[in-house]
């Protein structure tokens, strides 16, 4: 019988601090600063293309185009700026994952009458598809007018 306590003691300090650890990643993840000078960068966008932890895209736009996008992003739930400015040319949004608070970041850039959009996460190796569907849904949004 006491050998039993014991394992159901140690049953219950390994469970303890395996909650402890999550809770420590957990607030990690949501309150980890946010370093523009890594995330607030030219994307390299050549072509739309879909990767694991993100999306990239292109399409024609001026100046205009440019802000309208910005303020269908600033609409967006559980998305703020983190760098730049319309005015600038250059954003870069951080957009947070509902429950776990997981950052992604979105730099849209204006160059040469092309907007180019890079959408990564910071954390994991794959998005599930997560910034793809949010971004081709503000270009819905921006095409429909």
């Amino acid at each position: 019988m006491m050998v039993r306590v014991q394992g159901m003691e140690k049953l219950m300090l390994v469970l303890w601090i395996m909650i402890a650890a999550a809770v420590v990643v957990a607030g990690y993840i949501r309150l980890a600063p946010s370093d523009p000078m890594q995330w607030h960068v030219e994307p390299a966008v050549s072509r739309n293309s879909d990767q694991a932890g993100g999306v990239r895209r292109m399409l024609e736009g001026d100046a205009d185009t440019l802000y309208r996008l910005h303020n269908i992003i600033m609409d967006s739930d559980r998305t703020e700026m983190l760098a730049g400015s319309p005015a600038d040319g250059m954003m870069t949004y951080v957009t947070r994952s509902r429950i776990m608070g997981f950052p992604d970041y979105t730099t849209v850039w204006l160059d040469r009458g092309q907007i180019k959009i890079f959408a990564r996460l910071r954390f994991g190796k794959s998005d599930l598809g997560v910034n793809a569907a949010r971004v081709d849904g503000w270009l819905a949004i921006l095409q429909a007018g």
